[in-house]
């Protein structure tokens, strides 16, 4: 019943291009590792905005946004969001207004996705100000859009809410077919985890599909604990979406934290050697917030033997692709290049 209704969730989303995502096979890192066989799942080169992760989650917020009359679409995030980014883009595509609620100073240079949001002709409002304070903001702006005739539509950090959950839930369906038509059995899914969304639709999708595969999040912030909480919510209220009761326990829920290094957007020197190895061996780009931190973290993995030589791991590519480009001096000098 709930594989039925994940595909039927999917379907009556807003079509932003780019599915299905490529999961290609990387033998020349796995080689250089030693270790699992090591798999990637493209979710970067989904469609709008360089690509990323969020395209499934927006596939299915549009929707709910273009079925509620929306001509405004309120998001936000850091300076360097790719969701916001990626928010501005697909309102773009259905002729909404994109307002963003970046968090920090106006900069001196507009680069990265600033610069693809200035392209955009978002409607930026920085503030600084602490993150909770956020939601508040935004539905301030909404209200106000509201007195002025339209019809707003506020999309949390990350688009990280139960029906955006559903959106990865249907990567698992995604999944299941092509490494069915690899001859591969799934033993983990590796992924970053900043809002925790990807990481709810993931879990949510193994449980309906049945499968084996363990899910581990790669925490780019947040501390492990508060993670798993947040997740077990996301998992519990998605499922009752789908018309199920579904709960996981967040003892269950497996988040590392020990990869954080000085913080969110902090590139450490193993980050930027993980950048630099998947370049090198696999010609895949990763970016420095997200993905560069997650491989840092699942090379360190492999190194400490969690995996067997014998198992198949996952790795998400989420995008974030622009974000290098604002910190190509901060990686110059992590890897000591003239």
């Amino acid at each position: 019943m709930m594989e039925a209704r994940i595909a039927e969730f999917w379907r009556h989303g807003i079509d932003l291009g780019g599915f299905p995502t490529p999961l290609q096979e990387m033998p020349h890192l796995t080689k250089a590792l030693g270790g699992p066989t090591l798999l990637i799942k493209r979710d970067d080169m989904t469609d709008i905005a360089f690509g990323g992760n969020k395209a499934r989650k927006l596939r299915l917020l549009m929707a709910d946004a273009q079925e509620k009359g929306a001509d405004v679409i309120i998001s936000t995030g850091g300076l360097q969001s790719n969701s916001a980014c990626m928010v501005a883009a697909a309102a773009r595509r259905l002729q909404m207004k994109p307002i963003l609620v970046l968090q920090g100073s106006p900069p001196k240079e507009y680069d990265g996705n600033l610069l693809l949001e200035m392209l955009l002709r978002a409607d930026i409002r920085f503030v600084e100000t602490e993150g909770r304070n956020i939601p508040a903001i935004m539905n301030n702006i909404a209200n106000e859009l509201i007195d002025e005739g339209h019809k707003p539509y506020v999309i949390p950090l990350g688009a990280s809410t139960p029906l955006g959950s559903i959106g990865y839930a249907s990567a698992m369906l995604e999944l299941r077919d092509q490494t069915k038509e690899m001859h591969e059995e799934i033993d983990y899914i590796v992924s970053a985890c900043g809002t925790g969304g990807t990481l709810a639709g993931l879990i949510l999708g193994t449980k309906a599909l049945n499968t084996k595969n363990e899910v581990l999040g790669i925490s780019v912030g947040p501390d492990k604990v508060s993670f798993a909480n947040h997740i077990a919510q996301l998992v519990e209220d998605a499922s009752r979406l789908l018309s199920v009761s579904l709960s996981t326990p967040p003892c269950e829920i497996n988040v590392f934290d020990e990869y954080v290094g000085e913080g969110y957007g902090v590139v450490t020197k193993p980050v930027a050697e993980a950048i630099r190895l998947v370049a090198e061996k696999e010609g895949i780009i990763l970016d420095p917030v997200y993905t560069g931190k997650a491989m840092a973290g699942l090379i360190d993995l492999i190194n400490k033997n969690h995996f067997s030589k014998e198992d198949t791991v996952v790795f998400l590519h989420t995008g974030g692709l622009p974000a290098l480009f604002p910190y190509r001096n901060v990686l110059r000098e992590a890897l000591q290049v003239q």
